[in-house]
């Protein structure tokens, strides 16, 4: 298991850790892929579940999607969606995906973290 660094969060909830199969975000455990938006945490069926990530429209400005322990790309048309509704998309690792998600919430930033256990 690797543990995330502390740092100041103001209404955000940060991802304390993950491993094989689980993520802990604010100190509880979660099994499975996880969508993180400041304060909330909701299981997602993944990729396919392309709904729950267009869903996030006027809430956020930044989506990393995490593909597990390696970097992977999304879908092309995935990515197109997202953008035409002005929300910047970073796939990455899903242990980046957590550090980088971090960094951003505790700026304050319009940022959610889609991620897929490694």
């Amino acid at each position: 298991m690797v543990r995330l660094n502390e740092m100041p969060f103001e209404d955000a909830v940060p991802i304390d850790g993950y491993g094989p199969g689980f993520f802990r975000v604010g100190g509880k455990l979660y099994q499975g892929a996880v969508i993180c938006l400041s304060a909330e945490v909701t299981l997602w069926s993944g990729l396919t579940d392309r709904d729950a990530l267009l869903a996030l429209a006027g809430k956020i400005d930044v989506l990393l999607v995490g593909t597990g322990a390696e970097m992977a790309h999304i879908d092309a048309d995935l990515r197109t969606a997202l953008e035409d509704l002005d929300i910047g998309v970073e796939a990455m690792a899903s242990p980046t995906a957590c550090r980088s998600y971090n960094v951003l919430a505790s700026e304050g930033r319009r940022v959610a973290a889609a991620l897929l256990p490694v």
